[in-house]
């Protein structure tokens, strides 16, 4: 069968992966365990392979959000421990023994329950327990003694982590992360005086980590965005960044085809844009069903021959137009991108999202499973 040419495709970058995982061990230090996010398909960097090659670099443990996603890692041959971070549903739990994943529990009568599985199978099976401290999702919201009661009553589920999960880590003029860190420590206070102590102690996601929150890195930390070579800005009177990391990932789009239009020709659905003078307009392979966000239509930019140019038009299902009037040398069959560095030139998931009025993990997270992943 004949090799099929790349429309639309993402580069990721094995040395810039495994050069932000190092940076994030480094700063923290070899008394904290570094337990890299590789849910969401590693924020659509491809899970399997982001996973096999950060294990290789030393990580011991990996999270995930699903028992799906556990499973799949493990049928790719991954054999770092696995935390499934978003919950267990009860039909799913006799998966978590088989495909050895350790669960993070919101509930205290889940850990009942997964004591009653660790009886009938003959074998313990470890836990996280999540406080919910003020973020308003998931866990437990408990007192400390009934806490203790339910990690007390169980002989086969053995409480082996206590996470929480911060709701304003980036919002340095607000007292909310003093106020998560202060409920956590109490119950963890309360746990050990009554002679329980988890191995692990994890609270801090990316931001913490990179602008120094040490009070807030317990011995564990779950770094996703930073892994894939982002942090968010701080808001207020933040410290310095202490961690520098570069985006993992390049997306690029061929050119299907280039053409001039006169002055006033109509480009694309609704007319939204009309050229104001002769232009050289290029067509991409590449639209919304590729996770090309619709509110880049008439704002957005990509980078054609070293060069950043907008995107004009309506961003359709499958296409993309730009205005390729600067750029003489561009032809069918060139690749643009959509993300990435040429020449000097930069665009990245962050950039998309102040133009796109949403967040950067969106961006990442939506470039769509038909978008191919090459490593390189």
């Amino acid at each position: 069968m004949a090799e099929l040419a790349l429309r639309s495709w993402v580069e990721v970058s094995r040395s810039r992966l495994a050069a932000n995982f190092r940076a994030v061990r480094e700063l923290v230090g070899p008394d904290v365990e570094v337990m890299p996010v590789v849910k969401a398909d590693a924020y659509r960097h491809g899970a399997a392979e982001v996973s096999r090659l950060l294990e290789a670099e030393g990580a011991r443990w990996l999270a995930v959000s699903s028992v799906e996603e556990g499973a799949a890692l493990r049928d790719a041959g991954v054999r770092a421990q696995i935390l499934v971070m978003a919950g267990v549903l009860p039909g799913e739990r006799a998966a978590l023994l088989e495909y050895r994943l350790t669960p993070a529990v919101h509930r205290l009568e889940d850990i009942a329950a997964l004591d009653r599985l660790a009886a009938a199978r003959g074998a313990p099976v470890a836990y996280h327990l999540k406080i919910d401290t003020g973020l308003g999702r998931l866990g437990t919201r408990a007192d400390a003694a009934s806490i203790v009661a339910a990690v007390r009553r169980t002989r086969g589920a053995r409480l082996e982590g206590l996470m929480t999960h911060f709701a304003s880590a980036a919002f340095y003029d607000s007292g909310q992360t003093e106020e998560q860190i202060a409920r956590f420590e109490h119950v963890r206070a309360a746990l050990a005086a009554e002679g329980i102590s988890p191995r692990y102690r994890h609270l801090a996601a990316t931001i913490p980590i990179a602008y120094g929150r040490r009070e807030a890195w317990g011995n564990m930390v779950r770094p996703g965005h930073a892994i894939y070579g982002y942090v968010s800005p701080a808001r207020g009177p933040a410290p310095l960044r202490r961690l520098e990391v570069k985006p993992v990932l390049s997306w690029k789009a061929a050119v299907l085809q280039i053409k001039d239009v006169p002055a006033g020709t109509p480009i694309g659905y609704g007319a939204m844009f009309r050229a104001e003078r002769p232009m050289r307009v290029a067509v991409l392979a590449a639209g919304y069903a590729d996770g090309v966000p619709h509110r880049l239509s008439n704002r957005g930019h990509v980078i054609a021959a070293g060069r950043k140019v907008p995107i004009i038009g309506a961003i359709s299902m499958d296409l993309t137009t730009i205005d390729a009037t600067q750029c003489p040398e561009l032809r069918p069959g060139d690749s643009v991108l959509l993300i990435g560095e040429e020449n000097g030139v930069t665009i990245d998931a962050q950039e998309i999202a102040r133009a796109a009025g949403t967040i950067s993990y969106a961006i990442l997270c939506n470039i769509s499973v038909r978008v191919r992943r090459v490593y390189v």
